[in-house]
C-alpha cells in the first residue's frame, strides 16, 4: 500500500466516518503526511500502529525546530495518537494481526487561558464599527446581523456562516447542526432576528435554497472577512487583540452564566459535547469578580 493511499484512507475516515469539519480534516491529513515524510519507514498500516515512542518524539523534535509553540505539539501529537489508533484498527479489518500498543510521549503541559469577554456596550460599539467599513446598505446590514448573531446566540462563527437561506422566515429558536454533525436549539432574540430578516430584505442574491450569508459576489460569505473587519475595527476602538468572532461567543456564554445560567442549560447553548469544555466559564466568571473585589474593596 502506497503512502498516497494511507493518506486518502484517513481522509475518507474523518470526512465520512467521523464527520469532522473541512478545516480539521485538513489540519489532521496535514499532520499524518507530514509523520510520513519525516518517519521514511512509515509505508503501511502495520508500521504506521507499530510507531514507537522514540520516533514519535523525534518527529515532534523536528517540529519544535520549525518553531511550533507547546499547543501546536499537543495538537500534533492528539493527531498521531489517532492516526496509529486508526492504522492498527485497519491492520485488524484486513484480517493481520496489529502489533502490540506501545504507550505514547506525554504532551506538553499547557496552561488553559481564560475567555475575556466583551462587554454588552463594547459588543453593540464593535458591531457599529464593523458595519461602517461598507458603503453598500446590504453589506453594512449583513456584518450588522452576523455580529449580532454571534453574540445574541453564541454561535460559532463557521455556524453562523453555513446557515442556508431556507432557515427563513426565522421564529423565536433557531436549529444548528455544530461539531460533529450534532444538532442543537437556540433562541433568538427579537434584535438579532430582525437585523437578519433586515439583511435579507436588502441582498441581492438571497434565494430560496442557497447560503444566507452572501460575500460581496453572491458565493457563501468567507470567514476571514468577517475576521479581517473586527480586527480593524477593534484596532479603531482600542478593543484587546483578542476582540475576535469567537470572542463574542465567549461573551455570550459568560454573561449568560453571570446572569444566573445553569452549566447544563449552557452546554445545550453551546453545544459543547462535555460539561467540562463549558466549566471553563465558571472560572471566567471567578476572576472577573476576582477583578472587581480587587479593584473596588477599600482594603484590596
Amino acid at each position: 500500500m502506497s503512502q498516497s493511499m494511507v493518506i486518502t484512507r484517513w481522509q475518507e475516515h474523518l470526512q465520512r466516518d467521523k464527520r469532522r469539519s473541512p478545516h480539521t480534516v485538513r489540519a489532521y491529513v496535514a499532520t499524518a503526511q507530514r509523520l510520513m515524510e519525516g518517519v521514511p519507514s512509515l509505508s503501511d498500516w502495520q508500521s504506521i500502529a507499530a510507531l514507537s515512542p522514540q520516533q514519535i518524539r523525534s518527529f515532534l523534535a523536528s517540529r519544535r525546530m520549525d518553531g511550533i509553540g507547546n499547543r501546536s505539539i499537543a495538537r500534533e501529537l492528539s493527531v498521531i495518537r489517532n492516526f496509529v489508533a486508526f492504522a492498527a484498527k485497519q491492520c485488524e479489518l484486513s484480517g493481520q494481526k496489529p502489533p502490540k500498543a506501545k504507550p505514547m510521549p506525554r504532551g506538553p503541559r499547557l496552561k488553559r487561558t481564560l475567555p475575556r469577554a466583551v462587554t454588552p456596550d463594547a459588543v453593540m460599539l464593535l458591531a457599529g464599527a464593523v458595519r461602517d467599513l461598507h458603503d453598500e446598505p446590504w453589506l453594512q446590514a449583513r456584518d450588522w446581523a452576523i455580529l449580532l448573531l454571534l453574540y445574541g446566540a453564541g454561535l460559532r462563527i463557521s455556524e453562523a456562516l453555513s446557515l442556508n437561506s431556507d432557515a427563513l422566515p426565522l421564529g423565536e429558536t433557531l436549529v444548528l447542526t455544530g461539531k460533529g454533525n450534532k444538532q442543537r436549539v437556540v433562541p433568538l432574540l427579537d434584535t438579532v432576528r430582525d437585523a437578519i430578516h433586515g439583511y435579507a430584505e436588502q441582498c441581492p442574491f438571497i434565494d430560496t435554497t442557497g447560503p444566507l450569508f452572501r460575500g460581496a459576489r453572491g458565493g457563501r460569505l468567507n470567514p476571514a472577512i468577517i475576521r479581517r473587519a473586527m480586527q480593524a475595527a477593534r484596532t479603531a476602538l482600542g478593543l484587546p487583540d483578542g476582540t475576535s468572532p469567537h470572542a463574542l461567543r465567549h461573551s455570550f456564554a459568560t454573561h449568560l452564566l453571570g446572569a444566573g445560567a445553569d452549566l447544563r442549560s449552557l452546554q445545550e447553548l453551546l453545544g459543547h459535547s462535555s460539561l467540562s469544555s463549558t466549566q471553563i466559564y465558571t472560572k471566567v466568571d471567578a476572576a472577573q469578580l476576582l477583578d472587581v473585589y480587587e479593584n473596588a474593596h477599600p482594603r484590596a
